[in-house]
């Protein structure tokens, strides 16, 4: 194998390399007001208690409700949503109901009271486990305590961010089970 010839790169572009996951639709709830919001910085921290670290922005209108209710569901589209998934990214919850313009179905969770989002292919219903690092960095580490989802298909085609509205999908799986022993899978 060749080593790679590489050149500078804006550090402010590194995203395009290193985005987490797919592109998820947040949905939330506090009181009488509900909100959906796009998010792409997620990581999982741990399978159990099955955690996950989301960051977001304070400016965002979903930041209060999901500060305040110490809960959210962490909905995946697949790619046939990618088009809602960029408009709700670009609107704001301040002004308009996105149940209600992207035509989404709210469904009842049966842990927490924010909205699944029923067009969705995976529903995690998700409460606070750690709020310590939201002051500094709007750093939420949320506890998966209920998960839905799709039987079919296993692996389906979701939503990559690359930065500059340029989106990837999850293409074809590569199975490499040859190289791993049984506990590190």
């Amino acid at each position: 194998m060749k080593p790679i010839r590489k050149s500078d790169f804006p550090v402010s572009d590194i995203r395009r390399f290193l985005e987490p996951g797919p592109v998820v639709l947040v949905s939330s709830a506090h009181k009488s007001e509900r909100n959906v919001m796009t998010m792409g910085w997620h990581t999982v921290m741990e399978f159990t208690p099955a955690l996950v670290g989301c960051v977001i922005a304070e400016g965002n209108h979903s930041f209060e409700l999901i500060r305040r209710s110490k809960e959210c569901v962490i909905n995946v589209p697949a790619v046939s949503l990618a088009a809602t998934v960029a408009k709700i990214g670009n609107c704001s919850g301040a002004d308009t109901d996105k149940f209600a313009r992207f035509k989404l179905t709210a469904e009842e969770g049966e842990a927490v009271k924010a909205p699944l989002i029923g067009e969705c292919h995976a529903s995690l219903e998700c409460k606070l486990h750690d709020g310590r690092l939201i002051r500094d960095y709007n750093f939420f580490i949320f506890e998966v305590v209920k998960a839905h989802a799709a039987r079919t298909p296993k692996y389906p085609k979701t939503i990559h961010y690359r930065g500059d509205g340029e989106f990837m999908v999850a293409g074809r799986s590569l199975s490499l089970r040859r190289y791993f022993r049984a506990g590190m899978l």
